[in-house]
C-alpha cells in the first residue's frame, strides 16, 4: 500500500473526527456533517471545535484545536477560505494527520485563487499533511457512518442495515449526491461517497487506487470533468481489470478545441472528446453517457452473470409490440438478436398454440395465465437454445408478479444473463428477483443502453488485458536509439520512419533543379516534386507541391517552385527538393500521433483525404499499436468498405497498411519527450498483396 493510499485510509475510514467550524445549526455547513455523524450513529469519537458553545449535538465541545484531547484522525474545515491556511497550521501541530476542506475560493476562481491553491500544495508537500479538496463537498464512509460531508441527501435518503459495495467518487458534489439518490431509488446501496473536489494535493486516480485495496468496494462509478494524471489513471485502470473491479465513469467537458490553431490535421481530428473515448474504451471502462445510464450500468455490474453478458440477445415478451420496440432498442446498441433454432421454433409452437412470433422475438402472449409453469417451459427453451447468452424478459403488472418464480427457477440452472424489463410490480418482487441474480430494469430503453455498454466492455477487457501487456513490453525494450530528429524535412523524416519499417517507397532528395531533372530521368515516369524545408507543414499551401511531372518538364517545375515558395515563405529554410515515383493505389490512409496533454501519445487512423475531416470518420488509440490493433482500427471505421472490395473495386492490402500502421507506433514510441506531432498523409494502400508506401511524412517537435 502506497503511502497516499495509506493516508486515504485514515481519511475515509477515521476513528476519530474533528469539525472545527461546527455549528449548532444543523441546515448551515458547519453543522450537517455534525448531524450526520449524531444521527446516523458514527462509533468513533467526534470532536466539534467553536469556542462559542460548550455542546453541540450530543458531543463536547472545545474553544479551539490546541484543546482536543487527542490529534483526530481528520479534521473537516469548515472555515471561509482566508482562515483555512493558518489553520491547517495549527492542525498540524496538533499531528491532525489528514484534512478535508470546504471552502471555495481556490484555483477555480483563478488569480490569487491559484496562488492560494499553490500554498496548499507546498504546505502538503512540506508537512505531509493529507488535504481533501479544497472546495469540496467531503466524504462519506456509509457502513461506519463516518459522514464528514455536508450533503443534506442523507437526511432524506439514509444509509441503512444493508451494505453497499458500490463506491462514487466524483469531481462534482452536487453530482456524487444527485447519484446516489438514483441509485438508492432503484434500490442500490452505496460504499463510499467522494467528491474529490479541486483535487490539489490528491488526484482522481488516487481514490482509485484506494478503492482497488478497498475490500468493501466491488465497483466504482464517478464523474469527471478532467483527469490530471493520465499515466496514474491507467495504472489505476490496470489495478481495477486486474481485481476484477467495473469503472463506471461519465465524462462531461468534452468540449473540441474549437479554433485552436494546429499544423497537422490528426492534431484537429484528435480532440479532447475523442481521446477521451478512446482511452476509456481501451482501459475497460465503460463510459456512460448521462446520470441514469451511469447508475444503470454501476446497478448491472452488481450481478454476477455480468461477464458474461455479450451482443447475441433473445427477447421473450408478453407484448409482441414491446418485443418489436426492444429488438429496436437493441440494434440501435450493436447487439444481435439471432434466429433461434428450428428444433427451438417447434418446441415453441408445440407449447404455446397459436404462438405469433418464435423467431427472436418471442411473443409469451397472455396465454401465461392460462397454464401453470407455461413461463417455465417457455423460458427453459429459449435458455437451452444456443443462440445467445442474453435473456431478456419485457414482462408488467401481474403476470411480472406471476412468472417471477419460475423466472428464478429457471435463471438458477443457466449460465446466461437473465434480465427483466418490469413497468410495475411490487418492490418485494424485484428484490426477490435481485437476490436471485436477476437485474431488473424499469423502463426497456435503459435495461437495452446498459446491455449495449456492459457488451462492448466485455469485448474491450480483453483488449484491455492485451495492451496492458503490450505497453508493458514495449517500456522495456524502449531506448534513445531512434529519437526523432530535430528541425527535419521530408526527407529526413522518412528515412528515420524506414528504420522502424514504415514503407517510404523510392525517394531521393535534389540539391537544384538541374539535379532534380537528372533524379526524375532515372527513376522513369511522372514524378512527384515537392519542396524540402523543415519550416513548411503544409507544402501545397505554398505551391510546394507539383504532381505528375514528365522528366523534362522537372527542371522547370523546381524552379518556378523554389521561386514561388521563397516569395511565399521568405523566412524558411529551403534544403532542396524532394523527387517520388507517381504511385497509385485502392484507398488512401491517415496515420498520426499527437500527444495528448492527459494521456501522451496517442494515435488516429482514417481514410485520407477531405472525407476524413468532413465526417470524423478516424479511429483513436493510445500507444503503443501493434498490427493487431491497427486491423481493429480500420475497421471500427464506417468507410472501412471501400477498402475491402467494394462494388468490384480491388481489395486494399490490409495486413500492409496494418504493419505501417504498427511500424509508425514504434517510430513515435522511440522518438523520446521532443516528439509532438507525427503524420503519414497519405498512406497509400495498394491492391491485396501489393503493399502501402507512405507518400508524405510530417514531424513536429517541441523545439521547433
Amino acid at each position: 500500500m502506497s503511502a497516499t493510499t495509506h493516508r486515504l485510509e485514515v481519511a475515509l475510514n477515521p476513528s476519530s473526527i474533528a469539525i472545527i467550524g461546527a455549528s449548532g445549526d444543523p441546515g448551515r455547513i458547519g453543522g450537517i456533517a455534525l448531524d450526520h455523524l449524531s444521527r446516523f450513529g458514527f462509533r468513533g469519537q467526534v470532536f466539534p471545535v467553536n469556542p462559542k458553545y460548550p455542546e453541540l449535538a450530543g458531543f463536547r465541545c472545545y474553544p479551539d484545536v490546541e484543546s482536543l484531547p487527542i490529534a483526530p484522525d481528520v479534521a473537516v474545515l469548515a472555515l471561509p477560505v482566508e482562515d483555512v491556511a493558518p489553520m491547517l497550521e495549527r492542525c498540524h501541530a496538533k499531528g491532525i494527520p489528514s484534512a478535508i476542506v470546504y471552502a471555495a475560493g481556490f484555483a477555480e476562481i483563478g488569480g490569487e485563487g491559484s496562488s492560494r491553491q499553490e500554498a496548499l500544495l507546498e504546505f502538503s508537500r512540506r508537512t505531509g499533511m493529507h488535504i481533501i479538496g479544497p472546495n469540496c463537498m467531503g466524504l462519506a464512509q456509509l457502513e461506519t457512518r463516518a459522514i464528514t460531508c455536508f450533503a443534506p441527501t442523507f437526511r432524506l435518503f439514509p444509509p441503512d442495515e444493508r451494505k453497499g459495495g458500490i463506491s462514487l467518487v466524483t469531481q462534482s458534489g452536487s453530482m456524487c449526491s444527485d447519484l446516489y439518490v438514483t441509485g438508492w431509488m432503484m434500490n442500490m446501496r452505496f460504499r463510499h461517497f467522494i467528491n474529490t473536489g479541486n483535487e490539489a494535493c490528491v488526484d482522481f486516480a488516487d481514490y482509485l487506487d484506494y478503492l482497488v485495496t478497498d475490500q468493501g468496494t466491488q465497483i466504482i462509478a464517478g464523474y469527471v470533468e478532467g483527469l490530471r494524471d493520465g499515466p496514474k489513471f491507467v495504472a489505476a485502470a490496470r489495478q481495477m481489470l486486474q481485481a476484477g473491479k467495473p469503472l463506471v465513469l461519465l465524462k462531461a467537458g468534452e468540449s473540441e478545441r474549437g479554433s485552436e490553431v494546429t499544423q497537422s490535421h490528426t492534431a484537429a481530428l484528435a480532440g479532447n472528446r475523442a481521446v477521451y473515448r478512446a482511452a476509456f474504451a481501451q482501459l475497460g471502462v465503460m463510459q456512460a453517457r448521462h446520470t441514469v445510464h451511469l447508475t444503470d450500468l454501476a446497478y448491472l455490474s452488481g450481478f454476477p452473470r455480468m461477464d458474461s453478458v455479450g451482443r447475441k440477445v433473445v427477447v421473450a415478451s408478453i407484448s409482441g409490440a414491446m418485443g418489436a420496440v426492444t429488438a429496436d432498442l437493441l440494434s440501435a446498441q450493436g447487439l444481435e438478436l439471432p434466429v433461434l433454432s428450428q428444433a427451438s421454433q417447434s418446441r415453441l409452437m408445440e407449447t404455446v398454440p397459436g404462438i405469433a412470433m418464435v423467431c427472436n422475438p418471442v411473443d409469451m402472449t397472455g396465454q401465461l395465465f392460462s397454464r401453470p409453469r407455461l413461463a417455465t417451459e417457455v423460458l427453459q427453451t429459449l435458455l437451452q437454445d444456443a443462440a445467445a447468452n442474453v435473456l431478456l424478459v419485457y414482462a408488467t403488472g401481474s403476470l411480472f408478479e406471476r412468472i417471477a418464480p419460475e423466472l428464478i427457477e429457471v435463471a438458477a440452472g443457466s449460465s446466461c444473463l437473465v434480465t427483466v424489463v418490469a413497468t410495475s410490480g411490487t418492490p418485494e418482487t424485484r428484490q426477490r428477483l435481485e437476490a436471485a441474480g436477476i437485474p431488473v430494469f424499469p423502463d426497456a430503453a435503459r435495461a437495452c443502453e446498459a446491455l449495449g455498454t456492459a457488451a462492448r466492455r466485455a469485448e474491450n477487457l480483453r483488449r484491455a488485458s492485451r495492451w496492458h501487456a503490450l505497453r508493458e513490453a514495449e517500456d522495456a525494450h524502449r531506448t534513445l536509439a531512434g529519437s526523432a530528429p530535430l528541425c527535419a524535412d521530408e526527407h529526413q523524416v522518412k528515412q528515420w520512419l524506414h528504420g522502424f519499417g514504415v514503407p517510404v517507397g523510392k525517394v531521393e532528395a535534389a540539391a537544384d533543379p538541374g539535379q532534380a531533372e537528372a533524379i526524375a530521368r532515372r527513376l522513369g515516369g511522372p514524378v512527384a516534386v515537392k519542396i524540402l524545408s523543415p519550416d513548411i507543414a503544409h507544402k501545397t499551401e505554398v505551391g510546394g507541391v507539383r504532381l505528375n511531372v514528365r522528366p523534362a518538364e522537372v527542371r522547370d517545375a523546381a524552379r518556378d517552385m523554389l521561386d514561388a515558395v521563397a516569395a511565399a515563405q521568405p523566412k524558411a529554410r529551403l534544403r532542396g527538393l524532394l523527387i517520388q515515383p507517381m504511385e497509385s493505389g485502392v484507398g488512401e490512409l491517415i496515420v498520426g500521433v499527437t500527444r495528448d496533454p492527459v494521456f501522451g501519445l496517442v494515435m488516429t487512423v482514417g481514410l485520407g483525404g477531405i472525407m476524413t475531416e468532413l465526417f470524423q470518420d478516424v479511429a483513436h488509440r493510445l500507444l503503443p499499436v501493434d498490427e493487431e490493433m491497427a486491423r481493429e482500427m480500420l475497421t471500427e471505421l464506417r468507410s472501412a468498405p471501400l477498402l475491402q472490395g467494394f462494388r468490384g473495386k480491388p481489395a486494399a492490402d490490409i495486413p500492409a497498411a496494418a504493419r505501417a500502421i504498427a511500424a509508425v507506433s514504434r517510430a513515435a514510441m522511440a522518438a523520446g519527450p521532443a516528439l509532438n506531432e507525427l503524420e503519414i498523409n497519405p498512406l497509400l494502400i495498394k491492391a491485396q498483396g501489393q503493399g502501402a508506401v507512405a507518400l508524405d511524412a510530417l514531424l513536429l517537435t517541441t523545439t521547433e
